[in-house]
């Protein structure tokens, strides 16, 4: 919570010019296209969306320079929308939940913490705009499910946010209900867009910049093959913790830190985490499930801070939850070993963060300050000196 673009052959190809360029900037690197590596074996995606039915929408919110005016900018925020079913789905999945530390807020999570389950979208935005994002997807439910159980399954949505006041007009509060409907309207299987993009768009990692990541794995077990993935919204860690493949790459890059143009820098470091996987689980295994991004953290240098948010959920499209209550039985299954899917957890919530720590790129807000891109060139240098570096691969 606290302290994280005169004549028809010249105007053709100026187009053709301005279009590459822009494709070039949506390139967004990530971790193992810079030779970083990782255990495991990763979806076509490699992203949550590898999980059948997890559909993913972003809105972000860049606008205005220079000092900050409460209420008028600079804006560096944004929010993240996720359907564990998709947006047209009418049952809820089974959910767990857990904190590691609560200097943080996520909506909702007693009601999964209660009955297990999540009914309606996950949504990621900036801590002061978690209570408009949530009646924003309680308007759009109202619109939109025309289930009357469904619906009132559905009336404590599950938000959950970071701090993004050092680039932000956070006070501002500048996310409305129409980012919110945009954000769901774009939800989409594909690709996840990573860094500083929807509800990390003003978030920090290990004091480089990059909020949004996201990585996935494929499980092969005497039970079947599954599918997990994750989705972080990272703004949490101290530079000298900073560990990469293992190499402490956080003390040796002592430069780059954020600069403060005149707005004082928060403290704190915050993330969250969401686990999906296909494989049968029941809420409390799921619990189980969401402690073990603990470990991923631990991983990647934190030690854990006082002034942290670090609160995770894990939910299974395997065991649908109806919301007739009372009318129907819900019928779950289980996994008797829970192995591949912990190891699976761990790899990919560090691969998700080290993906937004790649994607993060060099951001100025509010008042001047800034926060600086991860420098992959120098990173490179320093895990081949430690002889961590692979051959490149997308």
């Amino acid at each position: 919570m606290r302290k994280s673009k005169i004549v028809a052959v010249v105007f053709s190809s100026a187009l053709a010019f301005f279009h590459a360029a822009a494709l070039q900037a949506d390139a967004t690197p990530r971790a193992r296209g810079l030779g970083i590596s990782f255990m495991g074996n990763t979806g076509d995606l490699n992203a949550i969306t590898d999980v059948a039915g997890v559909e993913v929408g972003q809105v972000t919110l860049v606008r205005g320079d220079g000092p900050l005016h409460v209420g008028s900018g600079p804006v560096r925020t944004g929010v993240t929308v996720l359907f564990p079913l998709g947006r047209k789905a009418m049952t809820g999945v089974a959910a767990g939940h857990f904190t590691f530390n609560g200097d943080g807020e996520m909506t909702g999570s007693r009601f999964v913490d209660e009955f297990g389950e999540l009914h309606g979208p996950i949504a990621l935005t900036n801590t002061l705009s978690v209570g408009l994002v949530a009646a924003a997807i309680i308007e759009w439910n109202r619109l939109n499910v025309p289930s009357e159980d469904e619906l009132y399954a559905r009336g404590l949505p599950v938000v959950a946010e970071t701090w993004d006041g050092f680039l932000n007009d956070i006070y501002g509060q500048h996310v409305r209900q129409e980012d919110v409907f945009k954000a769901i309207a774009s939800a989409t299987s594909g690709a996840v867009r990573e860094g500083n993009v929807g509800g990390g768009t003003g978030m920090r990692t290990f004091e480089f910049s990059g909020g949004t990541g996201t990585a996935s794995r494929r499980i092969t077990t005497e039970f079947g093959n599954f599918v997990l993935g994750v989705l972080v919204q990272s703004n949490f860690g101290v530079r000298s913790e900073l560990l990469i493949a293992g190499v402490p790459v956080g003390a040796e890059i002592t430069d780059l830190q954020p600069y403060s143009g005149g707005k004082p820098e928060p403290e704190g470091h915050s993330i969250v985490v969401i686990i999906a996987t296909d494989a049968p689980l029941i809420p409390g295994q799921l619990e189980r499930l969401a402690r073990r991004a603990t470990l991923a953290l631990g991983r990647v240098g934190s030690n854990g801070h006082s002034g942290s948010g670090d609160i995770f959920l894990a939910f299974s499209t395997a065991n649908r939850m109806n919301a007739y209550w009372g009318k129907e039985v819900n019928h779950l299954s289980m996994l008797p070993d829970m192995d591949a899917l912990f190891e699976a957890t761990v790899q990919a919530t560090e691969e998700a963060i080290i993906n937004a720590l790649v994607a993060g790129r060099t951001s100025t807000g509010a008042g001047g300050n800034t926060v600086y891109g991860l420098p992959h060139a120098r990173v490179q240098d320093i895990l081949r000196r430690y002889g961590r570096l692979r051959p490149a691969a997308q």
